[in-house]
């Protein structure tokens, strides 16, 4: 890519030091097995001034769009506030924003109004085209959807997947800046259009000194990773013209028939998606090629901006791996348009558009990157993350992952190594956290712990208290009545909250840290009603259950939430009928955020402070 398309103006989210971008490639790796790690990461961090044209941060969350006046109200599809590296931030004044090329300010795209990924990709296209005019058509664009409710993950559901924060760096380091970082070089090769990535999977690949990963063909182009069987079933999977690679090396472009979603096993082999590993992996090594980001070239994303203006109001969730990816290459079929076994509800327009779409897209080029030695990891539910930050990971020795990242302990000595991860944290004498576990932005007061392999999140935990094992507790900043208020979730790290039913009668099979939600409500002297739930189509859940006292502070939302908790672990009562009640989902919607980052902001102040005070002790 020319040096001056890498010098137009740029909108990033946060960088951590604005420096002109390294005309010369840097390496990927710097150590023997070939991959990124945090000395790497690190140095590449510092150059995120200058990478894509417009980075955009997409929100996926299933809400349907309303009727969407495509020239007006851009207000809607932006935001000018900032989220910068251990949750400092907000609202930067104009003096305190970067300017890139023509003195124009950076500022963040923050898109609102979604139908899952597919939708909010197309939304993404329609605010570039309300804000730059046709100028949009000569961006390189990374966009990266920041993860939805992630009801899989609950706290990271506030302030979404992107800004999850990764357990190295000083202050640490989020999920978007590794992002960044994974991908500073791809735009030197490639040409206008949307990179389109996940803000819960990191790619990790290594490749030849004379190999480029290149995006400049017409169409979609792909990364593809060799992965089991079983992988595949989770994922997307490339059917691949077996004569146009070898899987060996560390970079192919090869040709792709089809793209199967989510396929079950028969299915792979049916449709020639199954390969033997290349030559130096054992002879009866079989994978499947799976997907992870892709790019669309501008001729292709013009016409997805023109179908999203024909069909106006989008009345289903549709999604930009499934529903853009089954539809090319040569050997796609209309098949999948009417399989909605993947589809998250039942919707009775989710076909219509997909062949609709598939109409538009059909003929459209499905080029691949085959990446040989690369690895693909997912850090989208609570086992994964417990599992990548805490145990013994690949994931976690390629990027150097801490047990304690820009924490203070008030005693080192008998805390430090003991733990699972702790980041960005305050723990006050006697504080313990159990092996396995993960707290981040909390304060953890004298005397209490935090049960083995558990999930603390933004929370004040007060002196002695005992949060038991398997749990995940996140807190939250909620304005109710115009006044700033605290409410704790709380749930097992295994509750299902995806999980719903559709008539009250069916609440029994519903689960709260394996005990049946009924006999919780009755514990708790809450009564089976309709007015229980907040959803108001059907949806009788977790997540949808009023059940999450309001209180006037932090510390004591934390409180009530473990009173609760415990009432269950030795089924004894706790009343709740004297509390102002929330659901999950109206947290989120009363969420107050510059509350919670001021709550960051002081944890960052006391640990800097504390640092400060250890190094003029010495």
């Amino acid at each position: 890519m020319a040096t001056d398309r890498l010098r137009q103006p740029v909108e990033i989210l946060m960088a951590r030091e604005q420096r002109p971008l390294q005309t010369e490639p840097s390496p990927i790796s710097d150590r023997d097995t070939g991959f990124i790690t945090n000395a790497t990461l690190t140095g590449r961090i510092r150059e995120l001034s200058v990478i894509f044209s417009r980075v955009v941060v997409s929100n996926e969350n299933s809400t349907r769009r309303k009727e969407h006046k495509h020239s007006s109200n851009k207000a809607d599809c932006s935001s000018e506030g900032s989220v910068r590296p251990g949750g400092l931030s907000a609202s930067p004044s104009a003096s305190a924003r970067p300017t890139w090329g023509g003195g124009r300010a950076a500022r963040p795209q923050l898109v609102q109004e979604i139908s899952r990924n597919g939708g909010s990709t197309l939304h993404v296209l329609q605010c570039l085209e309300d804000l730059y005019g046709d100028e949009w058509t000569s961006f390189i664009v990374l966009l990266i959807h920041s993860g939805g409710y992630s009801q899989r993950l609950p706290n990271a559901s506030a302030l979404g997947k992107i800004f999850t924060a990764l357990p190295f760096g000083e202050p640490v380091c989020q999920m978007l800046e590794l992002k960044l970082a994974m991908y500073i070089d791809f735009p030197r090769h490639m040409k206008p259009g949307v990179l389109v990535t996940c803000s819960d999977d990191i790619e990790l690949y290594s490749t030849g000194p004379t190999e480029t990963l290149t995006f400049d063909k017409p169409g979609f182009t792909a990364l593809a990773h060799p992965s089991d069987l079983a992988v595949g079933t989770t994922h997307g999977v490339f059917v691949l013209d077996p004569s146009s690679f070898s899987g060996e090396g560390g970079l192919e472009y090869a040709s792709c028939r089809r793209f199967l979603h989510k396929p079950d096993v028969e299915t792979m082999r049916r449709c020639g998606a199954v390969c033997v590993r290349g030559a130096s992996a054992p002879p009866t090594s079989e994978c499947v090629y799976t997907d992870s980001i892709f790019y669309i070239d501008q001729s292709a994303a013009k016409h997805l901006l023109t179908f999203y203006k024909e069909v106006g109001t989008l009345c289903c969730e549709i999604d930009a791996y499934g529903d853009f990816l089954q539809a090319l290459g040569p050997g796609a079929t209309h098949d999948y348009t009417q399989d909605t076994s993947n589809a998250t509800a039942e919707e009775p327009g989710l076909v219509e558009v997909r062949r609709k779409l598939y109409s538009l897209l059909r003929g459209t080029a499905l080029n691949v990157i085959v990446l040989n030695n690369s690895r693909f990891y997912h850090i989208g539910t609570t086992q994964e993350y417990l599992f990548h930050f805490t145990a013994d990971s690949k994931l976690k020795f390629e990027l150097d992952f801490l047990p304690v990242a820009f924490s203070a302990f008030s005693d080192k000595a008998a805390t430090a190594g003991r733990c699972g991860s702790v980041i960005q944290s305050v723990l006050e004498p006697g504080g313990r956290v159990g092996p396995g576990a993960v707290v981040e932005y909390c304060q953890i007061g004298p005397g209490a712990s935090v049960g083995q392999g558990s999930i603390i999140s933004g929370a004040c935990i007060g002196p002695g208290a005992d949060v038991p094992s398997g749990c995940l507790l996140s807190s939250l900043s909620v304005k109710v009545s115009g006044q700033v208020r605290y409410v704790s979730m709380a749930f097992g790290v295994e509750d299902d909250l995806k999980k719903s039913v559709k008539l009250l009668s069916d609440v029994h099979s519903l689960q709260f840290f394996g005990v049946g939600l009924l006999e919780c409500l009755a514990l708790w002297g809450v009564k089976v009603s309709e007015q229980l739930f907040s959803s108001e189509n059907t949806r009788l859940g977790l997540w949808t259950a009023r059940i999450f006292p309001v209180c006037s502070t932090l510390s004591e939302s934390v409180r009530m939430s473990l009173k609760m908790l415990n009432s269950v672990r030795h089924m004894t009562a706790f009343d709740l009928s004297g509390f102002q009640l929330l659901s999950v989902e109206e947290m989120l919607t009363y969420k107050d955020v510059e509350d919670m980052l001021k709550f960051r902001k002081q944890i960052y102040d006391e640990i800097c402070q504390q640092r400060q005070k250890e190094k003029s002790d010495l």
